[in-house]
């Protein structure tokens, strides 16, 4: 059989009559043979077929010129064409890709394989075996379509999920919206602008954010909330904010609004016109009932306009902003009570003799909450001065009005018992579990002794786990007083009054001319830094300060703070008088 086979084989010359013109015309797959010109010498009918063309109507001409177009039916530059370099090279080639213009003007997708003809070692032409790829090229652009819109909503997800992890950062309403509109531009819109509802029927435009950071102009204008209903069609940012209505303009008109609109409209379409808007998204910020405000993105290139998927993503935006406006006035509300409640608990400072007294509160800053600092000074009945300065575990009302708990006890307790500090602050500390709401504090419970008018004068303090204070002495020395240290209060451990131990006291003479400062830990404590560096720069910058005015001096040592402080301060200050 194989024997048969082979000589079967053999009875078929490749020059036996018309053996390689019935094999070609027959080929399935469009074939065309050029000469080393690139000319068309020969082509089969499946290439006639497919291109549309005759062999009489194609022989002869330059294939490339005939044939060869790209995507948009433009003409190939020829160094371009990569089967003309592979005919130039004498190589074998093949794409996918390429476009051939039919007779009847239709572009044609295909995919090529083209194989130099060669003999004597010389290039005569090459064979160039073509399929129509047009199926594969639609399937190859839906699939690419699919990735797209994939893409541009894990995008919008990723934006929306990272827009709530920011603005849960800040319990502030200007810092949150100042932050929402550097994530939407660039990367969702060329501007972005945020108007919210005032308690006077206003609407008042708080921020607003384009290229470069830049606002151009357009933040801080208002215009009144027009409730009627014709007014309101006029207006996407009236539908957003009277009905809750999400407006999506996908063609923005480039004329300046005209003129009779109402005030909202006119500021609305204002500010589309002045940026240049192609196409526009307004959304309410909140939901039904409880609208704080509406957000505005605008796109400036008419080629990729706003979308309904854009349109879901920024509504989404709008309702998780308008939770957090919501929030963070809410807090505000909360945090006015809170610093007005300390500030009035604050007494007025008492004027002993020659001595001298100086005091701060400064609040947390912007986004963080209000804490339980406070500071105190009075005359006690025994002619001595005490000085107080704590801090109620704890950043909120409760810690606040546990400051407040404090602070009158510790009073009515230091005024009705003469002994010292110590066995004042064991009294405080067993009754506070009973009649306070306070789980632990700190603070520093200190006796100046001796005439206010002409001294010696000596402190006797006791800590409960406080910062030291720091003594700033006339030859331009400081030092930290150490001693005097017990156990915070609230600890439970038990106190003087039942174990006859008591809290450590401590003492120290006050030389004439120096200085005592009392204060709280936010004065020395900052994140991503450690205790010792912030006591080692109060120290060095008080000394600076120790010939200034006491006011100046408390004044400057806030004004110093580092950044990146989250804590409220309370400071205390005391100056003996010079010789």
């Amino acid at each position: 059989m194989r024997d048969a086979v082979g000589d079967d084989v053999g009875r078929w010359p490749a020059g036996e009559p018309g053996f390689w013109r019935q094999v070609v015309e027959r080929l399935g797959t469009a074939l065309l043979v050029l000469d080393p010109a690139g000319r068309v010498i020969a082509a089969n009918p499946a290439a006639e077929r497919l291109l549309g063309r005759t062999t009489a109507a194609m022989r002869g001409a330059d294939a490339h010129d005939l044939l060869h177009r790209d995507a948009d039916g433009n003409k190939v530059p020829r160094d371009r064409c990569p089967l003309l370099h592979a005919l130039a090279e004498g190589k074998e080639a093949r794409g996918e890709g390429g476009t051939y213009l039919r007779s009847d003007g239709r572009l044609l997708a295909v995919s090529w394989s083209a194989s130099p003809l060669t003999q004597d070692g010389s290039v005569r032409g090459v064979a160039l075996l073509f399929t129509d790829a047009t199926g594969d090229r639609r399937v190859h652009r839906e699939r690419t379509a699919r990735t797209r819109a994939l893409e541009d909503l894990n995008e919008r997800l990723s934006l929306v999920a990272e827009i709530t992890e920011v603005l849960g950062q800040t319990l502030e309403t200007e810092e949150a919206l100042a932050r929402l509109v550097r994530l939407l531009v660039p990367r969702l819109a060329d501007w972005a602008a945020v108007d919210l509802r005032t308690g006077s029927g206003d609407v008042h435009r708080v921020a607003v954010t384009g290229p470069g950071g830049r606002d151009a102009g357009f933040g801080g204008r208002r215009a009144p909330v027009a409730e009627e209903a014709g007014e309101v069609e006029h207006s996407p940012l009236g539908r957003a904010l009277t009905r809750g209505e999400s407006v999506l303009q996908e063609r923005v008109a480039a004329a300046a609004p005209a003129a009779g609109l109402s005030p909202l409209a006119a500021l609305h379409g204002g500010f589309l016109a002045g940026v240049g808007a192609s196409s526009a998204v307004t959304v309410p910020l909140g939901a039904e009932g409880r609208i704080t405000g509406a957000l505005t993105v605008v796109r400036t290139d008419p080629i990729h306009p706003f979308d309904q998927g854009d349109l879901d993503a920024v509504g989404d935006v709008g309702r998780r902003v308008g939770v957090v406006i919501d929030n963070t006035r809410r807090y505000g509300r909360q945090r006015a009570v809170a610093e007005a409640m300390q500030r009035n608990l604050l007494a007025p400072l008492p004027r002993p003799g020659r001595l001298r007294l100086a005091a701060r509160y400064q609040p947390a800053p912007a986004g963080s909450q209000v804490g339980g600092d406070w500071y105190d000074a009075f005359t006690l009945k025994d002619g001595a001065l005490a000085l107080v300065i704590g801090d109620v575990v704890g950043h909120d009302l409760t810690a606040a009005a546990g400051m407040a708990q404090l602070h009158g006890i510790l009073r009515s307790l230091a005024w009705d018992h003469t002994g010292p500090p110590g066995a004042v602050v064991d009294r405080l500390d067993a009754a506070m579990p009973v009649i306070t709401t306070v789980p632990l504090a700190t603070l520093i419970l200190a006796r100046v002794e001796g005439d206010p008018d002409t001294g010696p004068w000596t402190l006797r303090w006791t800590s409960a786990g406080h910062p030291p204070p720091l003594l700033l002495s006339p030859d331009g020395t400081a030092c930290y007083l150490e001693a005097g240290q017990g156990l915070l209060l609230g600890t439970g451990t038990g106190t003087g009054t039942d174990t006859g131990a008591g809290r450590p006291d401590a003492t120290h003479p006050l030389e004439p001319g120096s200085t005592l400062l009392l204060y709280t830990d936010g004065l020395v404590e900052t994140p991503g830094s450690d205790l010792d560096t912030g006591l080692d720069r109060l120290r060095r910058h008080a000394l600076a300060l120790a010939h200034e005015p006491l006011d100046t001096l408390c004044g400057e040592v806030l004004a110093h703070l580092p950044p990146g402080s989250t804590d409220d301060v309370a400071l205390l200050a005391l100056r003996v008088p010079p010789p």
